[in-house]
């Protein structure tokens, strides 16, 4: 059953808040490609969430607890673009560390913000400056398995305002690890769906590149 939602939803083009710099595939074997990648699901409202076969990435992106000598505070999230890694700090010198996909060259974003709202299944609009760039890309997309923000989405905001970056889920796997996207930062549809249940909004995020996440 989940092979068949995931070819079905496949067919349309993926497309991301963070916009893949690659070109797709052909669409027939982007398909089959990206079916191959989904192992099962786990239960989920309004919609099943597809799991991946971890056998095909590098174990080091796997969700773990870790040591983490970082000056954040417990329950923080830091993303550490260079590494592709996402901490939630823990207290006793741990953290629970993800796996992400971040920005190409130029668009990754750095700073400290917030969890300003989170959403369940959220849609996605692009942005003005993405519409600029690729015109033919649609004006809304609702919720689903082909849907670029995934299962879940946390919204960053600085000052009250959303800064129009997210921490959010991918329907495309094998972005995990890359600097592929518009400047979002990508979890696994699994790990993000952790990460929201263990986070409330006004968690405080760290972004950083090169060590540094002051602007």
């Amino acid at each position: 059953m989940i092979r068949r939602l995931i070819l079905g939803a496949l067919l349309s083009a993926s497309l991301s808040a963070c916009q893949t710099a690659q070109q797709p595939a052909p669409v027939e074997a982007a398909a089959i490609e990206d079916a191959a990648w989904y192992i099962g699901s786990m239960p989920d409202k309004p919609f099943d969430v597809p799991l991946v076969d971890r056998r095909r990435m590098d174990a080091k992106y796997a969700r773990q607890t870790v040591s983490y000598e970082g000056p954040e505070r417990p329950g923080s999230i830091v993303v550490d673009i260079d590494q592709r890694m996402l901490y939630l700090v823990q207290p006793d010198k741990k953290a629970i560390r993800y796996g992400v996909g971040v920005g190409k060259q130029g668009f990754s974003w750095k700073g400290v913000a917030s969890v300003g709202r989170k959403g369940v299944w959220p849609s996605w609009s692009p942005t003005k400056t993405m519409k600029s760039i690729k015109p033919d890309l649609p004006v809304h997309r609702e919720a689903g398995l082909d849907n670029p923000l995934g299962a879940r989405a946390l919204y960053l905001y600085q000052d009250g305002r959303d800064i129009l970056f997210r921490i959010h889920g991918t329907n495309e796997p094998w972005s995990i690890g890359e600097q592929l996207s518009s400047g979002c930062v990508r979890m696994l549809n699994e790990d993000v769906v952790d990460l929201y249940e263990r986070v409330p909004v006004g968690t405080t995020v760290y972004v950083k590149r090169n060590g540094r996440y002051r602007v």
